[in-house]
């Protein structure tokens, strides 16, 4: 219920700035609030950054405010969702290269410890990172990845402490516990480390966009100064990675954009060669590679929109010497495989379900692991061995936590591994979870998964929470959340709308939701929403919508569109100024993302984008309930769009509804960093809906 009495709203400053491209002039009263890196790290702030952080404040102050009868609601639903994680957890163990790893945690801890154990699970633990030492005395700190050298003795880690995926390279002594002296700043996660344990393969960041920029080659030892740069990517719509293969005989150098793949790679026993390109850059083609023994094995869409598998031999690797191995599926999606000596295991989705397909090298014999339940998610999880007849793969549903399962190719026998635990315990019997499809404008079929306690009614009362992304082929499974128990225990129904932009339908669906059929996207959700209120699964005063970052896109396009639908809407870190982003090169993601979105300097891309970026579109008309969620540090959706939108709908709106937003003041895209802070921010979310609700325990 809101309050009857709100306090005074912060009202922005409007201090219009012109912003004029193919003859078309956009005012923006708001463009005051963009602070570059170097305003929010200065240790005294200029007049326009205090400005700019006195007003963030003064919006978390307002939230408070008007939350703050639901304070100790947040603080109890907090200890309820950390309540039910063990504190005490731990991996299931994993053997590579001649130990077994696994990752716990400690109760009154927040970080994770890396462990390993030399041969068997019975030897001695061996902590080699216990990132609770590193985290201390840091607002925020994250790791973005561990790679050990292939003879066990050395470990490169890289560390984030701000925020922004920008990380430092560190390394250490595995022998004798050790940090190296050796650290390189402004990288990318992961890495690579050559075949004679010395050598380390990294890529750099442009300082200005944080695009991945550079491949160097690092002698353990010497002055970064003498590092040597082995690949320079030019064109600013790809992301460049470098890698190992599993194989361990290459370095691999991945560079990407929204329609194009390529590698170069070199021999890992030969660091100081020169990387050769596998097959030349195409200009729509994406695949991936695999190596394994004298063969790479390629998963390519070429002339096959859904995938197919094809082989080359280590010397050919041309696309000319390809030869198929899995032909084109129109029905069906082939997302990747897993290599074993003797098998071969395809990752697949039709009808917006997982499907893993063993097939046997020898025999050829194939099979589909059966899975039981209506809606699930199921994938293959963390197999660096080839010579094994395990697969290892994870399975969960709605209703259903998530397990490890070991699965015998040749026996076709489980082991569980591993069953989450939900403390304070969990039957999944006493919920329900199903499949609904909904008739979209168009014709289409669109699914939505759909999970309830049993007992809830069914009659149109009963809240409901509509989630969705809806954007680069992404496709959001139906897993288990044991968070959202706080949501069906007090009979709110969950939902996922597989619309179209994801892929849950085949690479197609990913097609019909971009660039110029982008409004399907959010026609999709319209229509899920509308669907669900026709089936009585809820109705307008009691349907919550909720995405994220482009999902927060969405949110902003179907509160322009139609609000009414809604009683509230959770937008988190929200992409909502599409045109002013995507004409800003120095903006991280801006440049590779224009076969996502388009490039506005087209103008038919221009028009397109002016019809449904939510900033630009921001009308006189009454509004749902609204709470935006942001970071100041934030690299992928800079804070400036959610609180620029906020402002502006402030301004415009007609409504007495509640308009609040919090700043995480520390932390970037992900929230908080931490096991247990980020639910902080969920307890915030999920108080928002129980107070529209009337929900006050």
């Amino acid at each position: 219920m809101i309050p009857h009495q709100l306090p005074q709203a912060p009202m922005a400053e409007k201090k219009d700035s012109a912003i004029t491209f193919h003859n078309h002039t956009r005012i923006d009263p708001y463009f005051w609030m963009r602070l570059t890196d170097e305003q929010k790290n200065a240790q005294s702030p200029d007049e326009q950054t205090q400005k700019v952080l006195d007003y963030l404040n003064a919006e978390n102050a307002y939230t408070d405010t008007v939350m703050q009868n639901t304070k100790q609601l947040q603080e109890n639903l907090f200890h309820e969702i950390v309540g039910r994680i063990k504190k005490d957890d731990e991996s299931v163990p994993y053997f590579s290269n001649g130990y077994w790893y696994y990752v716990r945690y400690e109760e009154g801890r927040e970080y994770p410890i890396f462990c390993r154990k030399k041969d068997s699970l019975d030897n001695p633990e061996n902590i080699f990172l216990n990132v609770n030492e590193l985290a201390e005395g840091h607002e925020y700190y994250a790791i973005g990845s561990l790679t050990v050298s292939l003879d066990n003795k050395l470990l490169a880690f890289t560390e984030d402490k701000v925020s922004r995926r920008i990380y430092s390279i560190r390394f250490k002594n595995l022998d004798t516990g050790d940090i190296i002296k050796d650290e390189i700043p402004n990288v990318s996660a992961g890495g690579a480390w050559a075949n004679d344990n010395q050598t380390f393969f990294y890529t750099t960041k442009n300082k200005v966009s944080l695009l991945s920029e550079k491949i160097w080659r690092h002698k353990l030892g010497n002055d970064i100064s003498k590092d040597v740069m082995v690949y320079h990517e030019k064109d600013p719509s790809f992301y460049i990675s470098v890698t190992k293969s599993k194989s361990d005989k290459y370095i691999i150098i991945g560079e990407s954009s929204t329609l194009v793949s390529d590698y170069h790679i070199l021999n890992a026993n030969h660091p100081t060669g020169e990387f050769k390109q596998f097959t030349p850059r195409g200009t729509e083609h994406e695949y991936s590679i695999s190596h394994f023994e004298d063969k790479f094995f390629i998963v390519t869409n070429h002339k096959a929109q859904n995938f197919r598998l094809m082989e080359t031999t280590e010397d050919a690797t041309d696309i000319s010497n390809w030869k198929e191995v899995i032909p084109h599926r129109k029905d069906v999606l082939l997302e990747g495989i897993d290599i074993f000596k003797n098998h071969l295991v395809l990752s697949e989705r039709k009808n917006a379900l997982n499907h893993l397909r063993i097939i046997n090298q020898k025999t050829k014999e194939q099979h589909y692991l059966e899975f039981g339940e209506e809606v699930y998610v199921a994938g293959t999880t963390t197999n660096p061995e080839f010579d094994t007849e395990i697969l290892r793969y994870s399975y969960s549903s709605m209703t259903t936590p998530y397990s490890t399962i070991d699965y015998n190719m040749n026996s076709k026998t489980k082991d569980v591994k591993k069953v989450s635990e939900v403390v304070g315990g969990h039957t999944p019997e006493n919920y329900h979870t199903e499949r609904q499809w909904a008739h979209a404008r168009d014709g289409v079929q669109v699914p939505i998964s759909i999970v309830y306690k049993k007992g809830t009614k069914l009659d149109g009362t009963a809240p409901l929470l509509l989630y969705a992304y809806g954007s680069y082929g992404a496709t959001m499974d139906p897993g288990f959340s044991s968070t959202r128990l706080s949501l069906l225990d007090r009979g709110f129904v969950f939902a996922i709308a597989h619309i179209r932009g994801g892929q849950s339908m085949g690479r197609q669906w990913y097609e019909d939701g971009k660039m110029m059929k982008k409004i399907n996207t959010f026609n999709d959700y319209i229509d899920c929403s509308k669907f669900l209120i026709e089936k009585k699964y809820t109705s307008p005063d009691h349907l919550y919508a909720m995405g994220g970052s482009a999902g927060g896109l969405l949110m902003g396009a179907i509160v322009n569109m139609e609000p009414q639908l809604y009683n509230g809407v959770i937008a988190a870190v929200p992409f909502v100024d599409v045109i002013s982003t995507m004409l800003d090169e120095t903006i991280p993601l801006t440049t590779n993302e224009f076969d996502e979105w388009g490039n506005p300097k087209n103008k038919e891309a221009y028009d397109y984008m002016l019809k449904y970026s939510p900033y630009d579109n921001v009308k006189a008309q009454e509004y749902p309930n609204m709470l935006i969620t942001t970071g100041l540090f934030d690299s992928q959706v800079q804070y400036w769009e959610p609180a620029k939108w906020l402002a502006k709908l402030r301004d415009t709106k007609t409504d007495n509804n509640l308009l609040i937003m919090h700043t995480n003041m520390e932390a970037g895209h992900g929230g908080a960093s931490g096991r247990f802070k980020r639910y902080r921010e969920t307890a915030l979310e999920y108080s928002f809906m129980f107070m529209l609700e009337g929900i006050t325990e």
